[in-house]
């Protein structure tokens, strides 16, 4: 045997070995240097599992339900606003009042007419005593003791005294209503909240004039509303009254369900989408508004 001939066999077992470590599995130093990939099954390792695919997801924007700037319905000096910025407020809270002095003493006045029953309960006794008179005089004329005249008189004056009874209780009403009257125009000089909300700006301050400029601008965070332009391929895949998941843009807000609310009937042939809103509960006011969000119609 020749000395080349020894390198040829040990190639030619080396090769065969390589082979066979391929078929059983075992990657061979020239096939992980080349990249080769190993058949499934045959021993490598387990193939690595598929990535979940991505949330089909749409940008929207957290918005109040509603907002209002508030006003005085009449022109005056503002005694005292007593809300501030950031504070939340609940419908029909007095947030500011006017310098309502003029208005309370008329409301006292108006009070004091109405409870005065010292006009009525004098004309009922005088009718009564009036009516009991022409009673009497009319059993006096029947036994010829008074002439026609008198008996007439006493008719005639009960029923004068009749009318003024009447005209007392019509006047107490009238006072009943002057009264509701002095307490409406004390009450215009509250200024009471449209909604429930937060108090988003404070215009005025205590000793300003109030006439057409607002006082404060109140926002209803609870609900949120969420605004979401979306393709017109998905038209007929969204419906009034479902569910979807709303992700606030913020850390630390976890995801929320929000029910759609209004669908739009009519499609942007500018930009070929349509609006979608939903109604996102905020009960906590965790939730800021103004913030940008995610949201996933597949519920």
């Amino acid at each position: 045997m020749t000395m080349n001939a020894v390198p040829t066999r040990l190639a030619t077992r080396l090769g065969s070995l390589g082979l066979m470590l391929a078929l059983l599995g075992q990657p061979t130093a020239a096939n992980a240097q080349a990249g080769a990939s190993v058949p499934a099954g045959w021993g490598g390792a387990a193939p690595r599992a598929a990535a979940p695919a991505a949330r089909d997801t749409l940008g929207c924007l957290l918005l109040p339900t509603a907002e209002a700037e508030v006003g005085s319905p009449v022109v005056g000096v503002l005694e005292k606003v007593n809300v501030e910025r950031g504070d939340r407020v609940k419908k029909g809270q007095v947030v500011a009042q006017l310098v309502n002095d003029v208005e309370r003493a008329a409301t006292m006045a108006a009070e004091r007419r109405h409870e005065n029953r010292a006009d009525v309960a004098a004309a009922r006794h005088a009718w009564e005593f009036a009516q009991k008179k022409a009673e009497r005089a009319e059993d006096l004329y029947q036994q010829k003791f008074i002439s026609s005249q008198a008996r007439d008189q006493a008719v005639s004056e009960a029923k004068v005294a009749a009318m003024k009874y009447a005209q007392t209780q019509e006047m107490r009403l009238v006072a009943k209503q002057d009264l509701e009257v002095a307490r409406a125009q004390l009450g215009l000089r509250n200024i009471h909240s449209p909604i429930n909300g937060v108090v988003v700006d404070r215009y005025l301050a205590a000793g300003e004039r109030v006439e057409d400029k607002p006082i404060l601008k109140l926002a209803q965070i609870d609900p949120l509303r969420v605004e979401v332009v979306v393709p017109s391929s998905r038209f007929n895949q969204i419906k009034a009254g479902s569910t979807a998941r709303v992700t606030p843009d913020l850390a630390g807000l976890p995801e929320q369900s929000a029910r759609i609310t209004v669908v739009d009937a009519v499609i942007d042939p500018a930009s070929n989408t349509f609006r979608v809103r939903l109604e996102l509960p905020n009960p906590t006011g965790s939730i800021p508004s103004g913030l940008r969000c995610k949201v996933d119609f597949s519920g």
